[in-house]
């Protein structure tokens, strides 16, 4: 028995599924999932001694590659003066201008704890601040366990939502309107039967949670356009994106302009975090200001700061982007040669840093394209890689992110790596 088998078994003992994220439970992939010691650079070390090169990066922050050395300099500073104040710092305002000097249509920053806190006060602001009931959201996007999220499109295409957790009331699902993504004619639907009560729209610019996919252009004019049109708010969630895809974002990279934008993941280096901001006249709508109440007693965590205000730095003074870009493109390219030269079918979707193997032979844009793929098979790419050295997410529906320290002979290994997982699917 592996020391991470003894770890779990110990670990259902005393953890719900022996995990804190079910994700990380490996059950859409089949296993035990690995115990992690350590991570430094592209490489993590497992508690039996073996080590991979990550391509999940904790699920997208590590964008420098783990224990960077100014960020852990950092944050070893910050904790040396106290973990927590619960009242505020200066390193709060460091990362605050570091965020908008990226995001200038930002005025106004509330941090948080997490990505979801940040979308779930988002869209309570955007319902304070509209005086309406009812948001969109898009089949396959995940924005945080928040109530008004864990909802599925209901019977029909133009119907309100029914839960999709236990514990979530019907009547609330209600509110929520679900679409499929990159489907601009169904926003406009939508728009015409409740565009009155509407308070909200929100989005990831380019989704992760589903795997990686990417917004058509005429998805993005409709996401632009309609929700001004009819006097409701556009909401992006860059917590994937944010400061990943460009040092502005999916925004940067889209064109896009949100009325609110939630950040999480990159914006702390590595530690909880999240935000969100937008205009003034729709943020000064918060507690103390306005009606909306939101709190948090480790919100703006000086830890967190501190290891975000970092990191940003390093992406503006040294940003990595074209290096991420060429990276990713090396191992995308090979890993769809491997599979042609293998005869598996897949569809490779990228963007930056950001990519997925979806094991599929149709082109993936939305939901339903998304769960056509094999996803047994992808179970046993997953396992081919995990044995030599490799870690993807344990899911077919993820993202797998690329760092500023993955080298060519990380990518050339994993490429050497794929082509064995592969004779195995």
């Amino acid at each position: 028995m592996t020391r991470s088998e003894t770890f779990f078994r110990q670990a259902k003992n005393v953890f719900v599924g022996g995990v804190n994220s079910p994700v990380r439970a490996f059950r859409a992939v089949g296993g035990t999932p690995l115990f992690f010691e350590s991570a430094r650079g592209a490489v993590l070390k497992d508690v039996d001694g073996k080590s991979y090169i990550d391509y999940v990066g904790s699920w997208g922050p590590m964008i420098l590659g783990h224990a960077h050395p100014k960020v852990v300099g950092a944050a070893r500073r910050a904790v040396e003066r106290g973990s927590s104040f619960g009242a505020p710092s200066p390193l709060e305002l460091d990362l605050a201008r570091l965020v908008r000097e990226a995001y200038p249509h930002v005025d106004l920053l509330r941090f948080t704890s997490s990505g979801t806190e940040a979308c779930l006060s988002a869209l309570r602001l955007a319902r304070g601040y509209t005086g309406r009931s009812l948001i969109v959201k898009f089949a396959g996007c995940y924005h945080g366990h928040g109530d008004s999220l864990l909802v599925s499109a209901g019977s029909g295409a133009l119907t309100l939502g029914h839960p999709t957790s236990a514990g979530v009331p019907k009547e609330l699902a209600r509110l929520t309107i679900v679409l499929p993504y990159n489907d601009p004619a169904a926003l406009a639907q939508a728009f015409k039967k409740w565009g009155e009560k509407i308070a909200a729209v929100i989005v990831e610019p380019v989704v992760g949670n589903m795997g990686v996919v990417l917004p058509t252009g005429e998805f993005q004019k409709a996401l632009q356009r309609l929700p001004r049109l009819h006097g409701a708010l556009l909401i992006v969630d860059e917590v994937m994106t944010g400061f990943r895809l460009a040092r502005g974002g999916a925004q940067e990279l889209l064109g896009l302009r949100a009325d609110l934008t939630c950040f999480g993941k990159i914006i702390g280096g590595g530690f909880p975090v999240g935000a969100f901001g937008g205009a003034k006249r729709i943020m000064e709508k918060l507690a103390p200001l306005g009606p909306v109440y939101q709190a948090g007693t480790l919100s703006g965590n000086p830890v967190a700061m501190a290891a975000g205000a970092a990191t940003l730095s390093i992406l503006k003074s040294d940003p990595p982007y074209t290096l991420l870009r060429d990276r990713t493109d090396d191992l995308v390219h090979g890993i769809r040669a491997v599979a042609r030269r293998r005869n598996v079918s897949v569809i490779v979707n990228a963007v930056g840093s950001m990519f997925t193997v979806f094991f599929t032979k149709g082109p993936v844009t939305d939901l339903v394209s998304a769960e056509k793929s094999d996803t047994r098979a992808y179970g046993k790419f997953f396992h081919g890689l995990l044995k030599r050295g490799v870690y993807f997410p344990p899911s077919q529906f993820e993202a797998c992110f690329v760092s500023a320290v993955h080298t060519l002979e990380d990518i050339e290994k994993t490429l050497i790596v794929a082509d064995a997982a592969f004779r195995e699917v």
